[in-house]
């Protein structure tokens, strides 16, 4: 059982801990003994949780500071247990040499729940790369999935991977042959903040293989996909690229609802909180959660 030590947030109780995943639950994937750094958001006034919402952060220049910082509070307020964690290799996560195709961070999350005793469904949500593995885990234990919602992301089909492959290879380029150039373009442009969060993720892609384990990932056809039945959103900022692919729609599972987001790009978590913190406590509400109504109200009027 984790041991955790107390925090204080001013919408919810926190907790924090790092997770030792031990052995992986039969699947082979993943080297033995990492140890993930996790945080739990539980209602506040000791209220006991109406669901489990799991959150999961993107690739390389991500953490679960991108939930704690945007909507993972609000959905702690509203009543639910809020479970964040940053994926192998990121944040203060462990970060071994190697093991990072996707199959292994969804055998990470597997893990990880295993580890914290959760047994009933959870509502997983995920930005972007954490989006691919939620519907990875999705497609690996459906019966443990109550609801799917994801962030300007998509499953890992074959398109995905052409994707993803295209994107490490250029990132290797400019993250890793020419750092101090485009470490010295992104300060200049996007601020001190996003340059450190480069220089991170030109350490990462550096000192692992993560760019080459990430583009040799497995991946599911899009029949595999549609096969899942649980409620599933998909959220996307209408001015991003994967919102302007072409059939991109057909590799989501029935019944998704869609979202796009006018004015928005692919980094709408982070710039527009509040509109996905309204999105994602009314979709949660709808899968049968008890959920304030005033608490669904106020995010989705904000913007």
């Amino acid at each position: 059982m984790p041991q955790y030590g107390p925090g204080q947030s001013g919408r919810g109780e926190l907790t924090m801990a790092m997770i030792h995943l031990g052995g992986p639950p039969g699947t082979g994937d993943g080297p033995d003994g990492l140890r993930l750094h996790v945080q739990r958001l539980s209602p506040p006034d000791g209220r006991p949780p109406t669901a489990t919402v799991v959150l999961v952060h993107g690739l390389l220049t991500d953490s679960l500071a991108s939930w704690y910082f945007t909507v993972a509070p609000d959905l702690a307020a509203a009543g639910l247990d809020v479970v964040m964690y940053d994926q192998r290799g990121h944040g203060r996560s462990e970060r071994p040499g190697s093991g990072y195709r996707l199959e292994t961070f969804v055998s990470d999350l597997e893990r990880l729940l295993a580890q914290l005793e959760i047994t009933t469904p959870v509502h997983l949500v995920g930005n972007c790369f954490g989006g691919t593995v939620a519907y990875g885990y999705a497609l690996r234990r459906p019966e443990r999935v109550a609801g799917l919602a994801t962030i300007e992301a998509k499953p890992a089909t074959p398109d995905w991977l052409t994707d993803i492959s295209g994107i490490m290879r250029r990132i290797v380029v400019e993250l890793v042959a020419h750092e101090a150039e485009s470490l010295a373009w992104v300060t200049a442009h996007r601020g001190a903040h996003t340059a450190r969060l480069a220089k991170s993720a030109a350490r990462l892609v550096r000192t692992t293989t993560i760019a080459e384990d990430v583009a040799a990932s497995r991946t599911v056809s899009e029949e595999r996909v549609r096969s899942l039945r649980c409620p599933a959103l998909a959220v996307y900022g209408a001015d991003s690229e994967l919102a302007g692919e072409d059939g991109w729609l057909r590799a989501l599972p029935p019944g998704t609802r869609t979202v796009m987001l006018p004015g928005e790009g692919h980094s709408v978590l982070a710039e527009a909180p509040a509109r996905i913190r309204g999105l994602l406590l009314s979709w949660i509400g709808e899968q049968g959660t008890a959920i304030p109504v005033a608490a669904g109200l106020k995010g989705a009027d904000a913007s």
